[in-house]
């Protein structure tokens, strides 16, 4: 399996990555120089995380190349608007002590206001000061809105999505856009891990059911990043590279979607 997806401008963004929502700062800088130490080059943080500060001290602790990663942070529902999003822009830049990010998505739909501020986040992406640019928990309907007035089109498009919520109207949707898929709570927060049908998978290869969860999220061409704060999980998270599941044990996990969300709902939150 290729371990980056290319997306819609051509860029390669990593398959599997550290995401830190819920992680504070002095956690998210040792769980990114770990995740760096193990081969991930995928960081995905946010400011309303209040931990980009962290993430950026990780990078540096880690000695990378920047080049060599690929960091996304977002931007929050009150920074929406064309001015103040620029300016929560430069503020997460300056947090994460980067010259640019790789992926800058707006966090919620806001209505009346992701329309201007997806006009700053394409003056930014043309910039060259974000290589790429998309949204989180859009439904089908708001990126239909975003392009009565865009003139580049979201690359990729940041949902909870995960075993029991597997999301397929909308990611059909955003297959046929050419719009990449990358799932937050890729574990279900960590509800589903005792599913027999999952532990019964991951026995078969030797993996545990988080393992078995994240390369389902592979093998169904979504990007996927998993959050740990533990140096032994987070290395075990990225161990998923050395099997396959079947496509009859893909079809079992297919199976236990109950759309069940977890997380607020992009029609209707009030944050």
């Amino acid at each position: 399996m290729d371990t980056t997806k290319k997306l819609a401008n051509g860029i390669e963004m990593p398959r599997l990555g550290l995401g830190v929502w819920r992680v504070e700062e002095n956690d998210a800088t040792n769980s990114v120089k770990w995740a760096i130490e193990n081969g991930y080059h995928l960081i995905d943080t946010a400011a309303v995380y209040k931990n980009e500060k962290g993430v950026g001290e990780g990078i540096r602790q880690s000695g990378i190349k920047r080049e060599d990663l690929f960091v996304t942070t977002k931007l929050w529902n009150a920074d929406q608007g064309y001015e103040s999003a620029l300016k929560a822009f430069d503020a997460s830049l300056e947090r994460l002590g980067l010259d640019y990010v790789d992926l800058y998505l707006i966090h919620w739909p806001v209505e009346g206001k992701f329309n201007d501020s997806w006009r700053a986040m394409e003056e930014i992406y043309e910039s060259g000061r974000a290589k790429a640019i998309g949204v989180s928990n859009f439904h089908q309907h708001h990126i239909e809105k975003l392009m009565t007035t865009a003139k580049i089109k979201p690359m990729v498009d940041q949902i909870e999505l995960h075993p029991t919520f597997t999301q397929e109207p909308l990611r059909e949707y955003l297959a046929q856009e050419g719009i990449a898929v990358e799932a937050w709570s890729p574990l279900g927060q960590g509800k589903i891990l005792e599913n027999s049908t999952l532990v019964e998978i991951g026995q078969k290869h030797n993996k545990s059911a988080a393992q078995v969860i994240i390369r389902w999220h592979l093998q169904s061409d979504i990007i996927v990043i998993p959050k740990s704060v533990h140096e032994e999980r987070i290395k075990e998270n990225f161990d998923v590279f050395d099997f396959e599941l079947s496509s009859e044990e893909m079809k079992q996990i297919d199976g236990l979607n109950i759309n069940e969300r977890l997380g607020g709902d992009p029609d209707n939150f009030n944050f």
